[in-house]
């Protein structure tokens, strides 16, 4: 079965389970990956997009969005607005199992692992100095970085100027993801995505995990509203220079 609908959920269930994943192994106690660091979370992301990208093709959606902040920020630039609805609803719901299938891949090591921020923060962002408006500050440059970018590689004047080949894109979009979180991810760990955040969150509240603690949700509206928001005024942005 392949449609829109089905790629954008696949394809955010691979970037959540890989993207996760790998926050996963670094932070949880007895993983063989515990310690790694902040380069090993940002590779993994980078190779998370990418593989998510490639799914969502594959099943069905040639945008490949998997985040909603994409999906509102295209459509602002086309002022077409029908598939914001149906997108984010199947990133939400595919970043949800995504969450779940890597609780269940780790599930030995909640147990293992006594700190409830460790736990919760293998399911979503958290800032490193909680000051609400600079954490959303943070969230919308770093989003309206992510949408900007993205047009700019997949732009006519870059194409015809690079010469760039057919598929390129998807490398070079989590390459830029990688960028993002090697730049300006020590802030807030970049989120940019709120159906990366805030699904998994849910994810978290429900789930069973051993000796979690609260799901924050005090934050909780941070790394949803600030890539909104930054997605929308790439957009617009996108709009003024007519790429």
């Amino acid at each position: 079965m392949h449609s829109p609908f089905v790629g954008e959920f696949m394809g955010t269930l691979i970037l959540i389970l890989l993207g996760d994943g790998v926050v996963a192994n670094v932070l949880l106690k007895r993983s063989k990956a515990e310690g790694a660091g902040w380069m090993v979370i940002t590779s993994g992301w980078c190779f998370a997009v990418l593989a998510g990208i490639f799914t969502a093709v594959a099943c069905g959606s040639n945008d490949a969005h998997i985040n909603p902040a994409v999906t509102i920020g295209f459509a602002v630039v086309t002022e077409n607005y029908s598939k914001v609805i149906p997108y984010i609803t199947a990133q939400m719901l595919g970043a949800f199992l995504g969450a779940v299938v890597v609780w269940l891949h780790f599930l030995p090591h909640w147990k293992e692992t006594p700190e409830p921020s460790l736990k919760l923060a293998v399911f979503c962002t958290a800032p490193a100095i909680r000051n609400r408006i600079a954490n959303l500050v943070s969230e919308i440059i770093g989003t309206l970085v992510l949408v900007f970018v993205v047009a700019a590689i997949f732009s006519k004047a870059v194409s015809s100027a690079a010469g760039l080949p057919s598929g390129l894109g998807a490398y070079l979009v989590a390459s830029l993801v990688w960028g993002i979180g090697l730049s300006l991810g020590g802030t807030t760990g970049y989120a940019i995505n709120p159906a990366r955040d805030l699904a998994p969150r849910i994810a978290h509240a429900i789930l069973p995990v051993a000796g979690k603690g609260k799901s924050d949700w005090a934050y909780a509206a941070v790394p949803v509203v600030g890539p909104l928001i930054g997605g929308g005024l790439a957009g617009l942005l996108i709009r003024m220079m007519r790429f």
